[in-house]
């Protein structure tokens, strides 16, 4: 982005009207609003995700699970060695969407309540007590 801005010639100097701080500070502030690209791409590739959690019979989540993850979850796949880009890309936003998901507890037959993070506790969303023996 910076070539963009500032010029992209080896050679010569190059005249850099604002600094890249005021490039990418928002438009509120002044700045012209520039998005960290990497931070920005990685939410898209989340936002994916989420549609293969809660559109599953749409045929993209049907198609990757038929190839990806074809007896588990989204959720519970397994990155693979020589997996496609586009399918290692959505599983590094799925790390994202990690980050914020929560369980919502129903029956709670499938719940595993010390490791499943279903306790919106800031630090680590699990219960602060040790676990009981024989349990």
């Amino acid at each position: 982005m910076a070539r963009f801005w500032w010029g992209d010639e080896d050679s010569g100097k190059k005249i850099h009207w604002l600094s890249w701080e005021k490039l990418c500070t928002s438009k509120g502030d002044g700045g012209l609003g520039f998005r960290n690209m990497h931070l920005f791409n990685l939410s898209l590739l989340a936002k994916q995700g989420w549609k293969l959690v809660h559109q599953p019979d749409s045929f993209l989540a049907r198609l990757l699970k038929a190839r990806y993850f074809p007896k588990n979850s989204f959720m519970a796949a397994k990155l693979k060695a020589g997996e496609s880009y586009a399918w290692r890309s959505i599983m590094a936003g799925r790390k994202v969407l990690k980050l914020g998901l929560r369980m919502q507890v129903g029956i709670g037959e499938q719940i595993n309540v010390w490791s499943d993070p279903w306790m919106p506790m800031p630090s680590s969303f699990s219960p602060y007590s040790s676990i009981m023996e024989g349990t």
